[in-house]
């Protein structure tokens, strides 16, 4: 993960919306951006929702009412969310935050079609992890 550059979008303001459960996020450009934390959630650019290579993403269900616990800043160049279903390894970028503020229609459009295409609901709990021993027969 580089550092700041000239091109990096910076963030002028971040509220947290609690009871509409939304995040503002306002750019020196003037952009300004709100993003679901269902989005945001479902975004997430941690691992455990990317994958560790393309076609490894785990799509994400139940996410409708997540709320934020806490948000950590890391460094001068991103944040580190605490959901309220536990999810705290996702680090969002400046630039990230900007990019899923800019593409939100397109990459919410993008996630209901996965959905859709998985036969899954966006309100469907998550299925468990496998290999924790926790199947009931």
């Amino acid at each position: 993960m580089a550092g700041l550059t000239q091109q990096t979008p910076t963030p002028t303001e971040l509220t947290v919306h609690g009871t509409s459960r939304v995040l503002e996020v306002a750019y020196a450009d003037g952009a300004r951006f709100r993003l679901p934390f269902e989005f945001l959630r479902v975004y997430s650019p941690s691992a455990e929702v990317q994958g560790h290579g393309p076609g490894q993403e785990v799509l994400q269900t139940g996410k409708r009412d997540v709320g934020i616990v806490q948000i950590e800043p890391v460094g001068n160049y991103a944040i580190k969310p605490v959901f309220t279903d536990g999810h705290e390894s996702g680090l969002y970028s400046w630039q990230y935050l900007y990019e899923l503020g800019s593409r939100q229609d397109e990459l919410w459009a993008e996630h209901l079609q996965r959905l859709q295409q998985a036969g899954l609901d966006r309100d469907q709990p998550m299925a468990p992890k496998g290999g924790h021993g926790c199947s009931h027969h």
